[in-house]
């Protein structure tokens, strides 16, 4: 591994692994990590090339994000780790089950899409007019990060029964910038996997975070997770 991922960890038991979105950090889930460090040991991390953890020199992909999560989970000697995931977290986190199933005790996907499709039009739109600005200033940063959002990735939903067996649970808001259609495609392609469309929009995890809580709390504990 070429860097060193910026992380903060709270609790003990069971690693859960939060990994956050497009352009965001760890403290995304400020609201998420001391109420699951009561039960887990929560590892909040900055993806390669977010907030405190540098770019390096490998490619600026889903799937590098994925090797790294991988090389991250060696190096902290976590052979089995239970992962949310918000937006591209929530992607990084079905790429790394689908070539890892055996080290995901259970995914909790919010806000995630398996090809650029699945955002609705309007989101589509205003990421490639942030394109032409971004070209035009010479912004590579902001070009790489839209460069996820509006070419990867590029999961075919049939793969996912290959994740029979990890318990799952698929979450999005109400108004979430991630169609509807698309959010229950990905719950209804999951073996096992529950759904649940709450009151808000694609950030209803930051927005609303006793909802958001407790519907996780309430999968981790109906499987015996952190107990």
């Amino acid at each position: 591994m070429d860097v060193r991922l910026h992380f903060q960890e709270a609790g003990a038991g069971d690693a859960l692994i939060m990994l956050h979105g497009n352009g965001e950090d760890h403290t995304f889930f400020e609201h998420q990590v001391p109420a699951f460090a009561r039960s887990f040991r929560v590892i909040a991390l900055d993806t390669r090339g977010h907030g405190a953890s540098p770019r390096g020199r490998r490619p600026f992909t889903l799937d590098q994000f994925a090797c790294d999560v991988h090389d991250f989970m060696d190096e902290q000697e976590v052979q089995r780790a239970h992962l949310l995931g918000f937006s591209d977290g929530g992607n990084i986190a079905l790429l790394f089950a689908l070539a890892n199933p055996q080290r995901v005790a259970s995914l909790v996907l919010n806000g995630a899409n398996l090809f650029p499709e699945g955002l609705t039009a309007e989101v589509r739109a205003e990421d490639d007019a942030a394109w032409v600005r971004a070209q035009q200033m010479g912004d590579t940063h902001t070009l790489d990060l839209l460069r996820l959002m509006r070419d990867e990735p590029h999961i075919d939903p049939a793969q996912l029964s290959a994740l029979e067996g990890i318990p799952a649970l698929v979450v999005a808001g109400s108004r979430d910038m991630i169609q509807e259609d698309h959010t229950r495609l990905i719950a209804q392609s999951i073996p096992g996997a529950e759904l649940a469309i709450l009151d808000g929009t694609h950030f209803v995890a930051a927005e609303d975070p006793d909802a958001f809580n407790r519907v996780v709390g309430d999968f981790y504990a109906a499987h015996g997770f952190g107990m």
